[in-house]
């Protein structure tokens, strides 16, 4: 359920969903989304994010990761499995399914090739579909799914 949910928030944050990495709720305060894995690979995930999609490095200790967006719009946040400074409730690792994010750009052909340029594994080639997303997608070192997308106009029925 939780994995269900964050999944949700990241993917509303990163298509657009949300214009800001910050909300105003109806009370009037702020609230601010990071989404977060628990993975024992922060090393290979902060190679695989910063080299290969230019992410940044908010914050990193020895048990924890913080990357940002190129733009710095969305955080995305990993931590070691089993850490004794976690409650229980963050302590499994992630099993590598049933997570995705999607990154919506301006020009996915463009990320395509840079991609394939880097020799990064495509999982789905780049495709249009007739509801309007233009998208292919990647895979990071934990398994997530990572689909990048250029939404257009649906086909006409």
């Amino acid at each position: 359920m939780r994995t269900t949910f964050v999944t949700f928030l990241f993917v509303t944050f990163s298509t657009g969903g949300f214009s800001q990495n910050s909300l105003t709720t109806k009370t009037g305060s702020k609230m601010k989304l990071n989404a977060g894995i628990v993975t024992s690979k922060l090393e290979e995930t902060k190679k695989f994010y910063t080299e290969q999609l230019g992410f940044g490095v908010t914050f990193q200790n020895e048990f924890y990761l913080l990357l940002h967006t190129p733009n710095k719009q969305a955080e995305l946040s990993f931590l070691m499995p089993d850490h004794p400074s976690q409650q229980t409730l963050f302590q499994p690792a992630f099993t590598g399914r049933g997570v995705f994010l999607t990154i919506e750009v301006e020009k996915v052909d463009e990320w395509y090739q840079q991609l394939k340029r880097k020799g990064v594994e495509i999982k789905i080639d780049l495709r249009s579909e007739p509801w309007g997303d233009r998208h292919f997608a990647i895979q990071d070192p934990n398994g997530v799914g990572i689909d990048f997308v250029t939404y257009t106009q649906p086909e006409k029925q």
